[in-house]
């Protein structure tokens, strides 16, 4: 049975590549998306207009040389594996749709939103060819509703940027072992390197651990992937009770996962931490700490740069008054709640906050506005990185330069973007894809340290 995708703007926006993901299929793009295409790519948020050019450029890279009547009957996918694709794009003008079949079409005027024109592609194919499979790809749920209400019989999801089939397949960043971990153990081989212990065991014990990652029993045994093959893995033992006893910018664990948190972002080989977790499990509050710590007292970094995302009004940051910094300050309120937590003790906490954000060069920054740039030395904290699709998250990233570390914050709980789910964020996405590099550390820091009644509206509310 033939297949035919028609494919929604959302798609090529959250994925400007999409269309290598239906090589083997026929792919049509309706007149309207290419019309919204058109409309995005101009506009002053500079993360979709990006994607919408990147998206435009890749259809006429594909239909460049093809006639009118080629581009309407399908011009072929190139191959980027072995075997050639049969598959084709197309596009179809459905300005010309009209009512002269059955097919039960939605409104289509002008005072319609265009999802109505897209879905009326979709019916009028399924209408013209009903021994082929036509399906409706979209990541808006609520056209995916309309679309089967309107009698259309296959309607998807893009889940080519799904790297999990279930959200509680993510890796934590921890192993936790019941009972004691040395039970399981058949048999080992303890290496010292100066006050550390090293100890060599079988990867079999724990078949899906990745580098980086902890493991912990109740007996109060605690060690960090260190490095590992097919068939061993080598593990560096650490103290609980030393774990829990770190100290950072007057700063101590309330628990385990804190502690692996601690310990973790506090690597130098470690160039990139993605920290998630619920609101108030102490996330930032790590992040910054380990920041002030590096830059005031190791003088490993000349500068703390703290950045996140303004959606949906990154294009009225312009109109607020000020500097860049000042610009930011809405957004970046929680930043300063964490730097009044670390000095709310001190004698004077308003002059020791200003003091620190000057002697530390702490610079706020949008994501909006960081394109083309590189910050050597520096130490990245990204914030609320949960609504950043995979592929912002990847030019974020690409920002980094020499001798400088990145912290990569989020709570996938509180996704805001209504074209992301848990399992298509980017902040999914990178810590998935992240897990095995050696110079990448993932640590999900749960319970609610804030407060008795933070933790109970976590919970229940």
């Amino acid at each position: 049975m033939e297949k035919i995708f028609v494919l929604d703007t959302n798609v090529l926006l959250h994925d400007p590549m999409a269309l290598n993901a239906f090589q083997e299929h026929r792919v049509v793009v309706p007149m309207t998306v290419l019309e919204e295409l058109d409309h995005i790519k101009d506009r002053r948020d500079k993360d979709v207009s990006r994607e919408a050019r990147i998206a435009i450029n890749a259809i006429d890279k594909i239909l460049f040389n093809a006639s009118p009547k080629e581009i309407q009957d399908g011009v072929a996918l190139p191959s980027t594996a072995e075997l050639q694709p049969t598959g084709c794009l197309a596009i179809f003008p459905d300005q010309l749709i009209n009512h002269d079949t059955g097919a039960p079409y939605l409104d289509g005027t002008p005072q319609q939103a265009n999802d109505n024109r897209i879905i009326n592609v979709a019916l009028h194919l399924q209408s013209k060819q009903p021994d082929a499979h036509v399906c409706l790809v979209t990541k808006d749920i609520n056209m995916r509703l309309k679309a089967k209400g309107s009698g259309l019989e296959n309607v998807e999801d893009y889940r080519r940027d799904r790297v999990l089939d279930d959200i509680d397949y993510m890796s934590k960043g921890y192993e936790h072992i019941a009972g004691r971990f040395w039970d399981q153990v058949e048999s080992v081989e303890t290496l010292r390197e100066g006050s550390q212990a090293i100890h060599i065991v079988s990867r079999d014990v724990v078949p899906n651990v990745h580098i980086n990652q902890f493991i912990y029993d109740d007996n109060g045994f605690v060690g960090m992937v260190r490095a590992l093959d097919d068939q061993r893995m080598e593990l560096l033992d650490l103290c609980r009770e030393r774990l829990m006893n770190q100290h950072m910018w007057g700063l101590k664990p309330r628990s385990l996962e804190q502690a692996m948190a601690f310990f973790l972002v506090a690597q130098p080989n470690i160039d990139m931490t993605v920290l998630t977790g619920p609101a108030g499990s102490g996330k930032t509050l790590i992040a910054l700490a380990y920041g002030l710590h590096a830059i005031l007292e190791e003088k490993r970094y000349d500068k703390l740069i703290v950045a996140r995302s303004t959606p949906p009004m990154a294009e009225d940051i312009g109109f607020l008054p000020g500097t860049e910094e000042e610009k930011m300050a809405p957004w970046l309120a929680a930043f300063d709640d964490n730097l009044e937590v670390l000095h709310g003790s001190d004698e004077s906490p308003f002059s020791s906050i200003e003091y620190v954000k000057d002697k530390a060069n702490i610079q706020f920054k949008s994501l909006n506005f960081m394109r083309g740039r590189s910050f050597n030395n520096a130490y990245i904290v990204i914030d609320e990185a949960q609504g950043l699709t995979q592929f912002q998250l990847k030019s974020i990233i690409t920002r980094v330069g020499v001798n400088s570390k990145i912290v990569v914050l989020g709570n996938l709980a509180q996704i805001d973007n209504k074209y992301i789910s848990p399992l298509t964020s980017g902040l999914t996405y990178l810590s998935e894809k992240s897990k095995h590099f050696p110079h990448a550390g993932i640590m999900h820091v749960n319970g609610i340290e804030r407060s008795r009644l933070a933790a109970f509206a976590e919970e229940n509310l």
